[in-house]
């Protein structure tokens, strides 16, 4: 018996809304994605791909492609922000491959993205842009689009972002993102810029993740396109002014803040024409991603937008991406939908909630000031065997296995086998073996 094809909209082509497409019309099934913007592309800087996306990306068939614009750093580094000495250092190659099965990765988002893109419509995707949702019909269900006539598909799927009007429609109210208290200014520049400077060649010359951790701050600096440019994110206290998420920033403002920082990092800023300044917002876990209705569900930033500190939020809306794509191959009826929504959402909620918040908990760790908990930090990462709860999130064990570990279709497949024996919870028990479908 041939299994029911549906039809899915997905609102918004972001790096989540694509992983999504992806996954589902791998399933069979047809999707259109409803994007906002006239053109499709990606702005901003490096992203990583941590191994729980790699192997996503090896499975679709595309991480090739990906892993030929990246590149694979050796290590992760933790430095003071005093001198740049190396307080923990934990190994990404060989490491990765021979724990996980699978690279980790630094791209270019607009790489990434496009790579996403040219996936989806190679599995027949729709791509359908300039497409302002107004409204949400959860019964139907449906789209209301300005200027254009009502969409309508069997699901939808809300993947437009932190600044989500899918999300503000399924709650019944405005609701901004959050706050955090911190901003990016994000920068790139050219490693062989980099290269003229003997206090900065080999940042340029060995691919690994370099963080400097300081009082209320930090550093990320890594390569990127095949080693040609050296991407860098500095996290300092949000001074925009209301109502500004980002701005052109003044470049002596930046380096001024990073005056008593290590001579390499303040080299390295000594490299920056320009920047800019961006407000770090994320979500608070929200009482449910779904609408009672079973037609309707949010992924990604819509749902579970986080600090960028783990370094994890665009791999967990591939996860989200990964996990409906699963579920959606094992439909054999209509009336499972919902079933598969409530199941889509029973996965993924807890691991995401605890990702934000570990992000969160994170700052914490790298942005102490000078003192005796900093002292301890120091002592535990230099001195100490990694252990749960470590400093280092990286090389914690424990939390390492759960965060790269995660393997989407096997969870999946455990659930969907709990699902036919009518023992998951929170479902409507229509893939119940002997169920009335």
């Amino acid at each position: 018996m041939s299994k029911p094809k549906f039809h899915v909209a997905i609102v918004g082509a972001g790096l989540g809304g694509l992983a999504a497409a992806i996954g589902i019309a791998k399933a069979g099934h047809k999707v259109t994605i409803l994007e906002q913007a006239p053109v499709l592309g990606e702005i901003g800087a490096g992203i990583q791909i941590p191994p729980n996306s790699s192997r996503i990306l090896k499975r679709w068939g595309i991480l090739d492609k990906i892993a030929a614009v990246s590149v694979r750093p050796t290590d992760f580094i933790l430095r003071s922000y005093r001198d740049g000495t190396i307080l923990s250092k934990q190994n990404m190659i060989p490491y990765a491959e021979e724990r996980y099965g699978v690279p980790y990765l630094h791209i270019h988002r607009a790489d990434y993205h496009k790579i996403l893109v040219t996936e989806a419509e190679n599995l027949g995707v729709g791509m359908q842009l300039g497409c302002t949702v107004t409204k949400v019909d959860f019964e139907k269900p449906s789209l209301h689009l300005k200027d254009k006539p009502e969409f309508l598909a069997d699901i939808i799927l809300g993947a437009d972002g932190l600044k989500s009007v899918c999300r503000e429609a399924l709650v019944g109210h405005p609701d901004p993102p959050h706050l955090t208290g911190d901003l990016a200014y994000r920068i790139i520049v050219k490693a062989s810029d980099m290269k003229k400077d003997p206090l900065l060649r080999d940042l340029a010359e060995k691919p690994a993740i370099n963080y400097w951790m300081g009082p209320d701050a930090h550093a990320v600096c890594y390569l990127l396109q095949g080693g040609d440019l050296y991407n860098i994110v500095l996290i300092c206290p949000d001074n925009l002014p209301e109502l500004v998420n980002n701005a052109k920033a003044d470049v002596q403002e930046m380096r001024d803040f990073f005056e008593k920082w290590d001579p390499k990092l303040k080299a390295l800023l000594g490299l920056v024409q320009e920047t800019s300044k961006w407000r770090l917002q994320n979500s608070e876990e929200m009482e449910t991603w779904s609408h009672p209705s079973g037609k309707f569900a949010l992924l990604g930033d819509a749902c579970h937008a986080t600090l960028p500190y783990l370094a994890q939020g665009a791999a967990q809306a591939v996860e989200d991406g990964a996990v409906l794509g699963s579920l959606f191959s094992h439909l054999t009826s209509g009336r499972q939908l919902p079933d598969v929504l409530a199941i889509y959402e029973a996965l993924r909620k807890s691991r995401t909630t605890r990702v934000v918040k570990g992000s969160t908990a994170l700052r914490d760790t790298f942005h102490m000031h000078d003192g005796e908990r900093q002292q301890e930090r120091d002592r535990q990462l230099t001195q100490e065997q990694p252990f749960e709860g470590f400093p280092n999130r990286w090389a914690d064990p424990v939390f390492q296995e759960w965060l790269f570990g995660y393997d989407a279709e096997k969870e999946v497949e455990e659930a969907w086998g709990k699902y036919v024996k009518g023992v998951f919870p929170g479902t409507r028990g229509f893939g119940r073996e002997g169920a009335k479908l």
